[in-house]
C-alpha cells in the first residue's frame, strides 16, 4: 500500500524559509513521480513542482521558480520542497501526490490525476 506523509509546515514571516518533507512508502516500482501541490483558502488545488524519483529531473510552476527547490533522498524514500523568499500568497495546505504508475510527461505531473495523496501540511506566511 502506497503511503505519503507530509511534514514541515508552519508559520513564517514573508521572506522566510521552510522545508517540507514527503515520506513515501509502498511503491512497487522505481519509475515514479512525486508532485507537490497546494490549496490556498477558497481556491482549488494547484501543482507546484514535480520530481522524477528515478533520475531526479525536476520542474516548477512559474510562480515558484527561483524560490522553491524540490529534491529527493532515495535512501530515505523522502522528497523535499525547500521554499525560500516565501510570500503571503504561498499560504496554503501543501500536499504531495503520486500518479498510479509511470506517466508519459513526468515534468507535467500536475496535468495527471494523482492516485495517492498525503494528508497535507499547512504553510502560513504572514506579511
Amino acid at each position: 500500500e502506497v503511503q505519503l506523509v507530509e511534514s514541515g509546515g508552519g508559520l513564517v514571516q514573508a521572506g522566510g524559509s521552510l522545508r517540507l518533507s514527503c515520506a513515501a512508502s509502498g511503491f512497487g516500482f522505481d519509475d515514479y513521480v512525486i508532485g507537490w501541490f497546494r490549496q490556498a483558502p477558497g481556491k482549488g488545488r494547484e501543482g507546484v513542482s514535480c520530481i522524477s524519483i528515478i533520475d531526479g529531473s525536476t520542474s516548477y510552476v512559474d510562480s515558484v521558480k527561483g524560490r522553491f527547490t524540490i529534491s529527493r533522498d532515495n535512501a530515505k524514500n523522502t522528497v523535499y520542497l525547500e521554499m525560500n523568499n516565501l510570500k503571503p500568497e504561498d499560504t496554503a495546505v501543501y500536499y504531495c501526490g503520486a500518479p498510479p504508475g509511470p506517466i508519459a510527461m513526468p515534468m507535467r505531473c500536475w496535468d495527471y490525476a494523482m492516485e495517492y495523496w498525503g494528508k497535507g501540511t499547512l504553510v502560513t506566511v504572514s506579511s
